[in-house]
Protein backbone atom coordinates (compact mmCIF):
# COMPACT_ATOMS: atom_id res chain seq x y z
CA UNK A 1 0.00 0.00 0.00
CA UNK A 2 1.91 3.44 -0.91
CA UNK A 3 2.32 5.14 2.20
CA UNK A 4 0.72 9.19 2.49
CA UNK A 5 2.91 11.05 4.17
CA UNK A 6 2.00 14.86 5.51
CA UNK A 7 3.85 17.79 3.95
CA UNK A 8 5.87 20.53 6.28
CA UNK A 9 3.25 22.69 6.05
CA UNK A 10 0.78 20.05 7.63
CA UNK A 11 3.30 18.95 9.96
CA UNK A 12 3.28 22.51 11.13
CA UNK A 13 -0.17 22.74 11.92
CA UNK A 14 -0.20 20.95 15.20
CA UNK A 15 1.52 23.62 17.64
CA UNK A 16 0.97 21.84 20.80
CA UNK A 17 3.08 18.67 20.61
CA UNK A 18 6.19 21.07 21.40
CA UNK A 19 9.02 19.97 22.44
CA UNK A 20 8.68 21.50 25.93
CA UNK A 21 6.01 19.17 25.71
CA UNK A 22 7.32 16.07 24.28
CA UNK A 23 10.99 16.26 25.68
CA UNK A 24 10.08 16.79 29.05
CA UNK A 25 11.45 13.18 31.13
CA UNK A 26 7.96 12.70 32.68
CA UNK A 27 6.16 12.57 29.31
CA UNK A 28 9.01 10.54 27.52
CA UNK A 29 8.53 8.33 30.50
CA UNK A 30 4.62 7.56 29.81
CA UNK A 31 5.62 6.69 26.66
CA UNK A 32 3.52 3.51 24.88
CA UNK A 33 3.77 0.90 22.18
CA UNK A 34 3.21 2.32 18.65
CA UNK A 35 2.86 1.11 15.01
CA UNK A 36 6.76 2.27 14.66
CA UNK A 37 8.13 0.97 17.75
CA UNK A 38 11.00 -1.32 16.28
CA UNK A 39 9.35 -4.85 17.24
CA UNK A 40 5.90 -4.08 15.07
CA UNK A 41 8.06 -2.55 11.97
CA UNK A 42 9.65 -5.80 11.87
CA UNK A 43 7.39 -8.07 12.13
CA UNK A 44 5.69 -6.55 9.03
CA UNK A 45 8.91 -6.76 7.00
CA UNK A 46 9.10 -10.50 8.04
CA UNK A 47 5.36 -10.46 6.52
CA UNK A 48 5.69 -8.79 3.94
CA UNK A 49 8.72 -10.25 2.38
CA UNK A 50 7.63 -13.63 3.40
CA UNK A 51 10.77 -14.66 5.72
CA UNK A 52 10.83 -18.57 6.37
CA UNK A 53 12.32 -19.91 9.65
CA UNK A 54 13.08 -23.84 10.21
CA UNK A 55 14.73 -25.82 12.41
CA UNK A 56 18.36 -26.69 11.68
CA UNK A 57 19.17 -28.71 14.31
CA UNK A 58 18.09 -29.77 17.68
CA UNK A 59 19.83 -31.36 20.21
CA UNK A 60 18.78 -31.13 23.39
CA UNK A 61 18.54 -33.74 25.59
CA UNK A 62 15.37 -35.59 28.22
CA UNK A 63 16.09 -32.57 30.37
CA UNK A 64 16.01 -29.56 27.75
CA UNK A 65 20.45 -29.07 27.73
CA UNK A 66 22.21 -29.37 24.20
CA UNK A 67 22.17 -27.02 21.31
CA UNK A 68 19.87 -25.87 18.77
CA UNK A 69 20.12 -24.10 15.72
CA UNK A 70 17.12 -22.42 13.65
CA UNK A 71 17.62 -21.11 10.16
CA UNK A 72 16.22 -17.94 8.80
CA UNK A 73 15.90 -16.98 5.34
CA UNK A 74 14.98 -13.63 3.94
CA UNK A 75 14.65 -12.67 0.30
CA UNK A 76 18.60 -11.31 0.71
CA UNK A 77 20.40 -13.53 2.85
CA UNK A 78 20.13 -16.45 5.48
CA UNK A 79 20.84 -15.93 9.00
CA UNK A 80 21.20 -18.68 11.77
CA UNK A 81 19.85 -18.57 15.48
CA UNK A 82 22.40 -20.14 17.43
CA UNK A 83 20.79 -21.55 21.24
CA UNK A 84 22.76 -23.09 24.01
CA UNK A 85 21.07 -24.46 27.19
CA UNK A 86 22.78 -24.55 30.00
CA UNK A 87 22.12 -26.93 33.45
CA UNK A 88 21.91 -23.99 35.77
CA UNK A 89 21.14 -23.93 40.00
CA UNK A 90 18.92 -21.90 41.18
CA UNK A 91 21.86 -19.94 43.01
CA UNK A 92 23.60 -18.91 40.39
CA UNK A 93 20.75 -17.23 38.39
CA UNK A 94 21.33 -13.59 38.21
CA UNK A 95 20.13 -11.17 35.66
CA UNK A 96 23.08 -8.50 36.65
CA UNK A 97 25.96 -7.91 33.95
CA UNK A 98 28.30 -9.41 36.64
CA UNK A 99 26.83 -13.00 36.22
CA UNK A 100 29.07 -15.71 34.81
CA UNK A 101 26.21 -18.20 33.80
CA UNK A 102 22.79 -17.81 32.43
CA UNK A 103 20.18 -20.56 31.31
CA UNK A 104 20.29 -20.01 27.70
CA UNK A 105 22.76 -17.80 25.37
CA UNK A 106 22.40 -17.25 21.94
CA UNK A 107 23.40 -15.94 19.02
CA UNK A 108 22.56 -14.52 15.65
CA UNK A 109 24.74 -15.15 12.69
CA UNK A 110 25.28 -14.11 9.29
CA UNK A 111 25.41 -16.67 7.10
CA UNK A 112 25.80 -20.38 6.83
CA UNK A 113 27.70 -22.28 10.19
CA UNK A 114 30.45 -24.80 9.01
CA UNK A 115 31.70 -27.14 11.35
CA UNK A 116 34.58 -24.98 12.49
CA UNK A 117 32.04 -22.10 12.97
CA UNK A 118 29.89 -24.01 15.36
CA UNK A 119 32.65 -25.27 17.52
CA UNK A 120 33.55 -21.04 17.94
CA UNK A 121 30.19 -21.09 18.60
CA UNK A 122 29.91 -23.76 21.02
CA UNK A 123 33.13 -22.48 22.64
CA UNK A 124 32.69 -18.72 23.08
CA UNK A 125 28.63 -18.01 23.38
CA UNK A 126 28.06 -19.26 26.14
CA UNK A 127 30.98 -17.19 27.49
CA UNK A 128 29.47 -13.83 26.46
CA UNK A 129 31.79 -11.11 27.39
CA UNK A 130 34.49 -13.69 28.19
CA UNK A 131 34.68 -15.16 24.80
CA UNK A 132 36.34 -14.32 21.64
CA UNK A 133 33.42 -14.71 19.69
CA UNK A 134 33.22 -14.80 15.71
CA UNK A 135 33.02 -11.72 13.58
CA UNK A 136 29.45 -13.43 12.17
CA UNK A 137 28.22 -12.91 15.35
CA UNK A 138 25.57 -9.89 14.75
CA UNK A 139 24.03 -10.48 18.16
CA UNK A 140 25.27 -11.65 21.20
CA UNK A 141 22.93 -12.46 24.11
CA UNK A 142 21.88 -14.27 27.36
CA UNK A 143 18.36 -15.06 29.00
CA UNK A 144 17.36 -16.63 31.99
CA UNK A 145 14.14 -18.67 33.03
CA UNK A 146 11.02 -17.33 34.93
CA UNK A 147 11.47 -20.57 36.61
CA UNK A 148 8.01 -20.95 38.38
CA UNK A 149 6.71 -19.86 35.13
CA UNK A 150 8.59 -22.75 33.26
CA UNK A 151 8.35 -25.57 35.97
CA UNK A 152 4.57 -24.65 35.53
CA UNK A 153 4.12 -24.96 31.83
CA UNK A 154 5.72 -27.84 31.69
CA UNK A 155 4.04 -30.08 34.14
CA UNK A 156 0.99 -29.01 33.23
CA UNK A 157 1.44 -29.40 29.41
CA UNK A 158 3.06 -32.96 30.29
CA UNK A 159 0.31 -34.12 32.48
CA UNK A 160 -2.33 -33.23 29.49
CA UNK A 161 -3.29 -29.72 30.85
CA UNK A 162 -2.86 -26.15 29.56
CA UNK A 163 -1.01 -23.98 32.31
CA UNK A 164 -3.33 -21.72 34.54
CA UNK A 165 -3.63 -18.47 32.70
CA UNK A 166 -3.83 -16.49 36.32
CA UNK A 167 -0.43 -18.26 36.76
CA UNK A 168 1.01 -16.80 33.20
CA UNK A 169 -0.60 -13.39 34.04
CA UNK A 170 2.06 -13.25 36.86
CA UNK A 171 4.85 -12.85 33.99
CA UNK A 172 3.70 -13.27 31.02
CA UNK A 173 7.13 -14.67 29.64
CA UNK A 174 9.37 -18.05 29.30
CA UNK A 175 12.50 -16.40 29.12
CA UNK A 176 13.88 -12.90 29.80
CA UNK A 177 17.18 -11.69 28.33
CA UNK A 178 19.61 -9.87 30.34
CA UNK A 179 21.75 -8.24 27.50
CA UNK A 180 21.22 -8.22 23.75
CA UNK A 181 24.65 -7.22 22.25
CA UNK A 182 25.05 -5.80 18.76
CA UNK A 183 27.13 -3.37 16.22
CA UNK A 184 30.55 -4.78 17.06
CA UNK A 185 30.76 -5.34 20.72
CA UNK A 186 33.15 -7.69 22.12
CA UNK A 187 34.13 -8.07 18.52
CA UNK A 188 31.35 -9.09 17.23
CA UNK A 189 29.47 -8.40 13.52
CA UNK A 190 29.86 -4.50 13.05
CA UNK A 191 26.62 -3.09 11.83
CA UNK A 192 28.66 -0.40 9.84
CA UNK A 193 27.76 -2.92 6.79
CA UNK A 194 24.56 -3.57 6.96
CA UNK A 195 23.88 0.30 6.20
CA UNK A 196 23.66 -1.38 2.67
CA UNK A 197 21.12 -4.23 3.93
CA UNK A 198 17.50 -4.34 2.92
CA UNK A 199 17.14 -7.10 5.95
CA UNK A 200 18.92 -5.24 9.33
CA UNK A 201 19.22 -1.69 8.18
CA UNK A 202 16.89 -0.02 10.59
CA UNK A 203 18.00 0.46 14.46
CA UNK A 204 18.00 -2.34 16.95
CA UNK A 205 16.78 -4.56 14.32
CA UNK A 206 18.59 -7.49 14.10
CA UNK A 207 18.31 -7.12 17.92
CA UNK A 208 14.68 -7.32 17.97
CA UNK A 209 15.10 -10.14 15.38
CA UNK A 210 17.07 -12.36 17.96
CA UNK A 211 14.61 -12.04 20.74
CA UNK A 212 11.83 -12.79 18.53
CA UNK A 213 13.14 -15.85 17.63
CA UNK A 214 13.98 -16.75 21.06
CA UNK A 215 10.50 -16.48 22.04
CA UNK A 216 10.32 -18.88 19.33
CA UNK A 217 12.70 -21.29 20.58
CA UNK A 218 11.49 -20.75 24.12
CA UNK A 219 7.76 -21.89 23.08
CA UNK A 220 9.47 -25.01 21.22
CA UNK A 221 11.41 -25.56 24.31
CA UNK A 222 8.40 -26.34 26.88
CA UNK A 223 6.59 -28.00 24.57
CA UNK A 224 9.56 -30.50 23.64
CA UNK A 225 10.38 -31.07 27.76
CA UNK A 226 6.21 -31.96 28.71
CA UNK A 227 6.60 -34.18 25.25
CA UNK A 228 10.31 -36.14 27.47
CA UNK A 229 8.29 -35.87 30.57
CA UNK A 230 4.80 -36.72 29.90
CA UNK A 231 5.33 -39.35 26.84
CA UNK A 232 1.98 -39.58 25.17
CA UNK A 233 0.02 -37.88 27.65
CA UNK A 234 1.30 -34.79 26.78
CA UNK A 235 -0.07 -31.78 25.03
CA UNK A 236 1.40 -28.90 22.84
CA UNK A 237 1.13 -25.72 24.38
CA UNK A 238 -2.36 -23.38 23.00
CA UNK A 239 -1.43 -21.21 20.06
CA UNK A 240 -3.40 -18.01 21.57
CA UNK A 241 -1.31 -18.48 24.62
CA UNK A 242 1.84 -19.10 22.57
CA UNK A 243 0.60 -15.51 20.93
CA UNK A 244 0.49 -14.09 24.74
CA UNK A 245 4.00 -15.13 26.12
CA UNK A 246 6.47 -12.97 24.86
CA UNK A 247 10.18 -12.33 25.99
CA UNK A 248 11.17 -10.91 29.39
CA UNK A 249 13.70 -8.13 29.69
CA UNK A 250 15.17 -6.99 33.04
CA UNK A 251 16.71 -3.16 32.27
CA UNK A 252 19.06 -1.06 34.53
CA UNK A 253 20.64 2.03 34.60
CA UNK A 254 22.94 0.67 32.23
CA UNK A 255 20.55 1.67 29.51
CA UNK A 256 19.74 5.78 30.46
CA UNK A 257 23.60 6.67 29.29
CA UNK A 258 22.56 5.56 25.60
CA UNK A 259 19.87 8.08 25.35
CA UNK A 260 21.87 11.34 26.79
CA UNK A 261 25.45 9.89 24.62
CA UNK A 262 22.97 9.65 21.72
CA UNK A 263 21.08 13.25 21.68
CA UNK A 264 20.82 12.71 17.59
CA UNK A 265 19.52 9.51 17.78
CA UNK A 266 16.86 10.20 19.91
CA UNK A 267 15.97 13.43 18.58
CA UNK A 268 15.41 11.41 15.24
CA UNK A 269 13.35 8.88 17.35
CA UNK A 270 11.27 11.36 18.78
CA UNK A 271 11.02 13.45 16.12
CA UNK A 272 9.78 10.83 13.58
CA UNK A 273 7.03 9.11 15.88
CA UNK A 274 5.43 13.19 16.18
CA UNK A 275 5.68 13.78 12.51
CA UNK A 276 3.63 10.44 12.66
CA UNK A 277 1.78 11.07 15.28
CA UNK A 278 0.83 14.58 13.88
CA UNK A 279 0.06 12.56 10.06
CA UNK A 280 -2.65 11.16 12.27
CA UNK A 281 -3.88 14.25 13.98
CA UNK A 282 -4.66 16.11 11.08
CA UNK A 283 -7.22 13.64 9.74
CA UNK A 284 -10.99 14.35 10.03
CA UNK A 285 -13.22 12.39 12.15
CA UNK A 286 -16.04 11.38 10.38
CA UNK A 287 -19.40 12.38 12.19
CA UNK A 288 -21.30 9.28 11.81
CA UNK A 289 -21.41 6.97 15.12
CA UNK A 290 -21.18 4.19 12.59
CA UNK A 291 -17.80 5.55 11.45
CA UNK A 292 -15.24 2.57 11.08
CA UNK A 293 -12.41 4.57 12.76
CA UNK A 294 -14.45 5.74 16.11
CA UNK A 295 -15.78 2.40 16.02
CA UNK A 296 -12.11 1.04 16.18
CA UNK A 297 -10.95 3.54 18.40
CA UNK A 298 -13.41 2.59 20.92
CA UNK A 299 -12.39 -0.79 20.63
CA UNK A 300 -8.31 -0.29 21.29
CA UNK A 301 -9.43 2.11 24.34
CA UNK A 302 -11.60 -0.83 25.97
CA UNK A 303 -8.47 -2.86 24.86
CA UNK A 304 -6.23 -0.66 27.03
CA UNK A 305 -8.80 -0.48 30.07
CA UNK A 306 -8.49 -4.06 29.73
CA UNK A 307 -5.00 -4.70 29.39
CA UNK A 308 -3.89 -2.08 32.58
CA UNK A 309 -5.82 -3.61 34.94
CA UNK A 310 -4.54 -7.15 33.66
CA UNK A 311 -1.10 -6.29 34.80
CA UNK A 312 0.75 -7.52 37.40
CA UNK A 313 2.92 -5.74 38.93
CA UNK A 314 4.82 -5.20 42.85
CA UNK A 315 5.78 -1.35 42.49
CA UNK A 316 3.51 0.62 44.34
CA UNK A 317 3.57 3.63 41.85
CA UNK A 318 3.14 1.58 39.02
CA UNK A 319 0.06 -0.16 40.44
CA UNK A 320 -1.29 3.40 41.17
CA UNK A 321 -0.36 4.70 37.53
CA UNK A 322 -1.90 1.88 36.00
CA UNK A 323 -5.11 2.45 37.78
CA UNK A 324 -5.00 5.71 37.05
CA UNK A 325 -4.79 5.01 33.36
CA UNK A 326 -7.70 1.87 34.16
CA UNK A 327 -9.88 4.85 35.59
CA UNK A 328 -9.27 8.00 33.67
CA UNK A 329 -10.05 5.87 30.32
CA UNK A 330 -13.18 4.30 31.16
CA UNK A 331 -14.91 7.51 32.11
CA UNK A 332 -13.43 8.56 28.78
CA UNK A 333 -15.10 5.66 26.76
CA UNK A 334 -18.52 6.54 28.53
CA UNK A 335 -18.86 9.98 26.50
CA UNK A 336 -16.52 8.94 24.15
CA UNK A 337 -18.68 8.70 20.67
CA UNK A 338 -20.77 12.23 21.66
CA UNK A 339 -16.83 13.58 22.32
CA UNK A 340 -15.71 12.64 19.22
CA UNK A 341 -18.44 13.81 17.06
CA UNK A 342 -18.05 16.91 18.49
CA UNK A 343 -14.54 17.26 17.15
CA UNK A 344 -13.37 17.93 13.57
CA UNK A 345 -10.00 16.57 13.82
CA UNK A 346 -8.18 13.88 15.82
CA UNK A 347 -6.09 16.85 17.56
CA UNK A 348 -9.21 18.20 18.63
CA UNK A 349 -9.87 15.51 20.54
CA UNK A 350 -6.85 14.95 21.91
CA UNK A 351 -6.49 18.41 22.92
CA UNK A 352 -9.90 17.72 24.63
CA UNK A 353 -8.65 15.76 26.54
CA UNK A 354 -5.20 17.53 27.86
CA UNK A 355 -6.50 17.40 31.30
CA UNK A 356 -5.39 13.23 31.49
CA UNK A 357 -2.24 12.06 32.74
CA UNK A 358 0.30 11.74 30.56
CA UNK A 359 -0.25 7.88 31.03
CA UNK A 360 -3.81 8.35 29.48
CA UNK A 361 -3.02 10.61 26.90
CA UNK A 362 0.05 8.65 25.70
CA UNK A 363 -2.74 5.50 25.74
CA UNK A 364 -4.59 7.90 23.56
CA UNK A 365 -2.03 8.43 21.12
CA UNK A 366 -0.26 4.75 20.44
CA UNK A 367 -4.67 4.11 19.58
CA UNK A 368 -5.05 7.15 17.18
CA UNK A 369 -1.59 5.76 15.32
CA UNK A 370 -3.25 2.41 14.86
CA UNK A 371 -6.27 3.99 13.01
CA UNK A 372 -4.55 5.16 9.96
CA UNK A 373 -1.27 2.49 8.98
CA UNK A 374 -1.39 4.29 5.14
CA UNK A 375 -0.06 7.35 7.66
CA UNK A 376 1.95 6.18 9.77
CA UNK A 377 3.96 2.91 8.87
CA UNK A 378 5.58 4.94 5.77
CA UNK A 379 7.52 6.42 8.73
CA UNK A 380 9.04 3.49 10.12
CA UNK A 381 11.95 4.03 7.92
CA UNK A 382 13.06 6.95 9.47
CA UNK A 383 14.78 6.00 12.34
CA UNK A 384 17.86 6.17 11.40
CA UNK A 385 20.24 9.38 12.60
CA UNK A 386 23.50 10.85 11.75
CA UNK A 387 24.90 11.72 14.69
CA UNK A 388 27.25 14.43 13.99
CA UNK A 389 27.53 17.19 16.09
CA UNK A 390 29.39 20.68 14.51
CA UNK A 391 29.58 24.46 14.96
CA UNK A 392 28.80 26.67 11.86
CA UNK A 393 31.94 29.13 10.57
CA UNK A 394 31.45 32.44 10.64
CA UNK A 395 28.54 32.64 13.93
CA UNK A 396 28.86 34.85 16.85
CA UNK A 397 28.79 34.67 20.41
CA UNK A 398 25.03 35.99 20.36
CA UNK A 399 24.03 33.52 17.87
CA UNK A 400 24.82 30.70 20.76
CA UNK A 401 22.87 32.93 23.13
CA UNK A 402 19.93 33.15 21.17
CA UNK A 403 19.71 29.19 20.60
CA UNK A 404 20.46 28.50 24.69
CA UNK A 405 17.62 30.89 25.18
CA UNK A 406 15.47 29.51 22.88
CA UNK A 407 15.68 25.76 23.51
CA UNK A 408 17.92 24.91 26.52
CA UNK A 409 15.54 27.16 28.94
CA UNK A 410 14.87 24.27 31.03
CA UNK A 411 18.72 24.35 32.01
CA UNK A 412 19.70 27.78 32.05
CA UNK A 413 17.15 28.39 34.24
CA UNK A 414 18.05 25.56 37.15
CA UNK A 415 20.25 26.84 39.89
CA UNK A 416 22.86 25.08 40.18
CA UNK A 417 24.43 26.16 43.38
CA UNK A 418 21.39 24.35 44.94
CA UNK A 419 22.31 20.81 46.58
CA UNK A 420 19.24 19.45 45.59
CA UNK A 421 20.24 20.41 42.14
CA UNK A 422 23.47 18.57 41.72
CA UNK A 423 22.78 15.69 44.57
CA UNK A 424 23.47 12.43 42.04
CA UNK A 425 26.58 12.18 40.71
CA UNK A 426 26.83 9.07 38.14
CA UNK A 427 30.25 6.54 37.67
CA UNK A 428 30.26 3.10 36.67
CA UNK A 429 30.86 0.35 39.29
CA UNK A 430 33.88 -1.87 39.18
CA UNK A 431 32.42 -4.48 41.10
CA UNK A 432 29.16 -4.36 39.25
CA UNK A 433 30.20 -3.36 35.49
CA UNK A 434 27.89 -1.22 35.24
CA UNK A 435 26.54 2.31 35.75
CA UNK A 436 25.43 3.89 39.06
CA UNK A 437 24.20 6.46 41.11
CA UNK A 438 25.66 7.77 44.36
CA UNK A 439 24.97 10.91 46.82
CA UNK A 440 27.36 13.49 46.12
CA UNK A 441 29.60 14.24 49.46
CA UNK A 442 28.13 11.15 50.80
CA UNK A 443 29.61 8.56 48.70
CA UNK A 444 33.19 7.74 47.13
CA UNK A 445 33.65 7.87 43.29
CA UNK A 446 32.54 11.25 42.32
CA UNK A 447 36.24 11.89 40.96
CA UNK A 448 35.31 9.50 38.03
CA UNK A 449 31.58 11.30 37.08
CA UNK A 450 30.18 10.03 33.73
CA UNK A 451 29.63 13.18 31.76
CA UNK A 452 25.99 12.77 31.63
CA UNK A 453 25.10 16.21 33.38
CA UNK A 454 24.04 17.43 29.75
CA UNK A 455 22.06 20.61 31.41
CA UNK A 456 24.44 21.66 34.10
CA UNK A 457 26.76 21.72 31.19
CA UNK A 458 24.60 23.60 29.21
CA UNK A 459 23.79 25.94 32.10
CA UNK A 460 27.65 26.72 32.16
CA UNK A 461 28.21 27.47 28.61
CA UNK A 462 25.20 29.78 28.88
CA UNK A 463 26.57 31.77 32.08
CA UNK A 464 30.19 31.84 30.28
CA UNK A 465 28.67 33.42 27.15
CA UNK A 466 26.76 36.09 28.55
CA UNK A 467 30.43 37.15 30.36
CA UNK A 468 32.09 37.41 26.55
CA UNK A 469 31.61 39.93 23.48
CA UNK A 470 28.50 39.22 21.98
CA UNK A 471 30.04 39.97 18.61
CA UNK A 472 32.86 37.96 19.32
CA UNK A 473 33.49 34.61 16.90
CA UNK A 474 32.18 31.46 18.37
CA UNK A 475 35.18 29.78 16.93
CA UNK A 476 37.87 32.68 18.85
CA UNK A 477 35.83 32.10 22.44
CA UNK A 478 36.21 28.70 21.73
CA UNK A 479 39.99 28.72 21.24
CA UNK A 480 40.22 30.46 24.67
CA UNK A 481 38.27 28.78 26.69
CA UNK A 482 38.18 24.96 24.75
CA UNK A 483 36.11 23.17 27.37
CA UNK A 484 33.30 24.39 26.50
CA UNK A 485 34.08 22.96 22.72
CA UNK A 486 31.80 19.70 23.11
CA UNK A 487 28.84 21.31 24.78
CA UNK A 488 28.96 24.04 22.39
CA UNK A 489 28.69 21.71 19.34
CA UNK A 490 26.04 19.96 20.78
CA UNK A 491 23.63 22.85 21.85
CA UNK A 492 24.29 24.42 18.23
CA UNK A 493 23.53 20.96 16.81
CA UNK A 494 20.60 19.71 18.78
CA UNK A 495 19.24 23.14 19.03
CA UNK A 496 18.29 23.17 15.84
CA UNK A 497 16.93 20.15 15.45
CA UNK A 498 13.45 19.68 15.86
CA UNK A 499 13.00 17.80 19.16
CA UNK A 500 16.73 18.18 20.66
CA UNK A 501 17.78 17.42 23.86
CA UNK A 502 15.62 15.28 26.72
CA UNK A 503 15.22 17.92 29.15
CA UNK A 504 15.84 16.04 32.20
CA UNK A 505 18.73 17.09 35.20
CA UNK A 506 19.97 13.81 36.10
CA UNK A 507 21.73 15.24 38.99
CA UNK A 508 18.68 16.68 40.28
CA UNK A 509 17.39 14.93 43.72
CA UNK A 510 14.07 13.79 42.34
CA UNK A 511 15.15 13.04 39.07
CA UNK A 512 14.04 9.58 37.91
CA UNK A 513 16.00 7.33 35.46
CA UNK A 514 13.30 5.08 34.93
CA UNK A 515 11.37 7.55 32.53
CA UNK A 516 14.33 7.47 30.28
CA UNK A 517 14.87 3.50 30.34
CA UNK A 518 10.95 3.97 29.82
CA UNK A 519 11.58 5.71 26.72
CA UNK A 520 13.79 3.75 24.96
CA UNK A 521 11.81 0.56 25.84
CA UNK A 522 8.84 2.11 24.00
CA UNK A 523 10.57 2.63 21.10
CA UNK A 524 11.52 -0.98 20.80
CA UNK A 525 8.03 -1.90 21.44
CA UNK A 526 8.28 -3.03 25.23
CA UNK A 527 5.20 -3.60 26.98
CA UNK A 528 3.98 -4.40 30.33
CA UNK A 529 6.30 -2.03 32.53
CA UNK A 530 6.53 -3.31 35.78
CA UNK A 531 9.67 -1.09 37.89
CA UNK A 532 11.64 -3.14 40.70
CA UNK A 533 12.71 0.24 41.44
CA UNK A 534 13.16 3.93 40.45
CA UNK A 535 16.37 2.14 38.54
CA UNK A 536 15.35 -1.00 36.87
CA UNK A 537 12.35 -2.42 35.49
CA UNK A 538 10.92 -5.58 34.20
CA UNK A 539 8.92 -5.14 30.89
CA UNK A 540 7.88 -7.74 27.70
CA UNK A 541 8.45 -7.69 24.08
CA UNK A 542 6.59 -9.30 21.83
CA UNK A 543 3.42 -10.46 24.09
CA UNK A 544 0.51 -10.88 22.10
CA UNK A 545 2.37 -10.65 18.49
CA UNK A 546 2.06 -13.27 16.23
CA UNK A 547 3.89 -16.30 15.96
CA UNK A 548 6.16 -16.58 12.84
CA UNK A 549 4.21 -19.00 11.41
CA UNK A 550 1.05 -16.84 11.20
CA UNK A 551 2.83 -13.36 11.13
CA UNK A 552 0.38 -11.61 8.96
CA UNK A 553 -1.78 -10.51 11.79
CA UNK A 554 -0.92 -6.88 13.03
CA UNK A 555 -2.99 -6.06 15.64
CA UNK A 556 -1.45 -6.57 19.12
CA UNK A 557 -1.45 -3.17 20.97
CA UNK A 558 -1.98 -4.12 24.54
CA UNK A 559 -1.64 -7.35 24.93
CA UNK A 560 -4.38 -9.35 26.79
CA UNK A 561 -4.85 -12.56 28.47
CA UNK A 562 -6.54 -14.89 26.11
CA UNK A 563 -9.76 -17.02 26.48
CA UNK A 564 -9.69 -20.68 25.41
CA UNK A 565 -12.80 -22.92 25.37
CA UNK A 566 -13.21 -25.19 28.27
CA UNK A 567 -12.77 -28.40 26.22
CA UNK A 568 -8.52 -27.17 26.24
CA UNK A 569 -8.87 -25.37 29.31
Amino acid sequence: MKQTLPTNDTLDAISFRTPDVVMKSERLGAMHQTRISFVRTLLRKIDQENWTLSKHLWELDKDGYGQVIYRLLTPEHVYHLVVFCNELADEERNDRVIAQKWDVTFALVYGEIDEALFANLKANVPLQEAGRNSHKVMVLARANKSVRIFDHMVSALASGQQPDLEVLAQVGYILRTTAVYGNGKFGIYDFKPLDHSEDFNQSFRAQMCAVYLLREFSLDWVDYLAKQKGGSNAVSLHPEIKRYLGIGNATGLGMAPYLINHPCVVDQWLSTREAALQAVLTCDIEPKADNSKIQQFSTLISRAIQHFSEVVTINEPQILLNSMVVNELTILQKTLMTDLNDCITWADFLQRNDHLSSESQEVIISCMMELYPERVDGFSGQVNADETMSLPSGKVVQDLIDVLEARYQWAISIDFSSDDNVYWFWYRSEDKEEPRMGVRGQERGDDKEFLLDIGRQANTLYLALRQANPQQLISEFILTQPKYRSIARRVWTMGHKKMGDIQINVLQKTALPMHLLRCKLSMFGATKFDPRSDRWVRVTLFQGAPLFDDVDSDEWLFPLLPTLPLSVQ
